[in-house]
């Protein structure tokens, strides 16, 4: 009788133990979910913010026409990966946009009139603050995914990961080094 209360005991705990674990991967999974939207608000303010700003320096900027439509090229690319839900697409697309944004700013310092308009200026701003805050998103986004391929690829864990489907996430970095720049905005 005591092997038979004692067996039982050590499956309970057992199954105990790899529920905890399946929670935990749960748990981790939902924040990657939830720490890419955030990503996501901040890179459809900055894809929202970009009209605008394409618009303002258009009639300072008539002989820049090449990069005002790379800015427009690379915006709409973004979007289409963003509906995708491919990351590392999506990485890829936000990285080209964002130096096509950087050369946007470095033109307009040859335009005076462009650089003391006010619009422009908080356009400037908020495109700046954005850049900011996409930044920190991406932090916490790669951080929850970090915890998450770690806990996926641990022993034990990696067992319950492997049995219930759950597998690695892909960060979300830009592609080359001078990508990871974010685009200067200030004059």
């Amino acid at each position: 009788m005591l092997p038979i209360i004692l067996a039982l005991a050590v499956l309970a705990a057992l199954a105990l133990y790899v529920v905890g674990i399946y929670n935990g991967l749960v748990r981790k999974r939902n924040l990657v979910q939830e720490a890419f939207s955030g990503i996501d608000v901040q890179l459809k303010k900055r894809t929202d913010l970009i009209p605008n700003l394409v618009n303002t320096v258009k009639g300072y900027m008539e002989h820049e026409r090449e990069v005002l439509e790379q800015v427009t090229r690379y915006r709409a690319e973004a979007q289409r990966a963003g509906e995708q839900g491919d990351v590392a697409q999506r990485a890829r697309s936000e990285g080209l946009l964002g130096q096509a944004l950087g050369r946007l700013f470095a033109v307009a310092e040859s335009y005076p009139e462009l650089k003391a308009n006010q619009n422009f200026l908080d356009l400037q701003s908020q495109l700046a603050q954005v850049e900011n805050d996409i930044q920190l998103a991406r932090r916490y986004y790669n951080g929850t995914v970090r915890n998450l391929n770690i806990a996926v690829e641990s022993f034990p864990s990696n067992l319950v990961a492997n049995a219930f489907g759950f597998r690695k996430e892909e960060y979300f970095e830009l592609e080359a080094e001078s990508d990871r720049d974010v685009p200067q905005v200030s004059f």
